[in-house]
């Protein structure tokens, strides 16, 4: 009786630390995912504002900026490690694509549901603030995306995978 206890206690564990792991590499993910976006969405909008694009065209770029950065951040390090170009573009598409759209979806709504903050001008602290308020609430949306992609064995796994061949 002692020794399955025992077992019982060891395979909580290893579930405990599964989920750890997984938590880990979905938190890793998320914040991979955020790079790219930020990076995109910022450039996107400061060009939009700077050319005085309206709101729809500079979300457009923006939008379209966030994909590019961040397939380009999957990209890399898949090419960096000898995965040839086809491959590593099709692993990327199918790790990010979601995690990307979901962050975006949530950054450009929180973005233009604060009044006032997509017209706000790049000196404005409004609009600084409201786009730093929307990157975080994507990457909370996201998070969970990426642990659910992951924990199939889709997602960011499927990178990870090419990481350590």
């Amino acid at each position: 009786m002692q020794e399955s206890h025992h077992g019982h206690e060891h395979s909580g564990h290893r579930v405990q630390a599964a989920s750890v792991t997984l938590n880990r590499l979905a938190l890793a993910a998320t914040a991979h995912c955020l790079a790219g976006c930020a990076i995109g969405e910022v450039l996107g909008l400061v060009i939009g504002l700077a050319l005085g694009l309206g709101n729809a065209s500079s979300i457009a770029l923006a939008v379209t900026l966030a994909f590019v950065f961040g397939y380009a951040f999957t990209l890399q390090p898949l090419l960096a490690g000898a995965v040839p170009f086809r491959r590593a573009l099709s692993l990327a598409l199918a790790s990010d694509t979601l995690s990307i759209t979901v962050m975006e979806i949530v950054d450009n709504a929180v973005v233009l549901v604060i009044p006032g903050a997509m017209d706000a001008g790049l000196s404005s602290l409004l609009f600084w603030t409201s786009l730093a308020l929307s990157l975080a609430l994507a990457f909370v949306a996201a998070f969970p995306v990426n642990r659910w992609l992951i924990s199939q064995g889709r997602g960011h796994a499927l990178v990870h995978a090419h990481h350590h061949e």
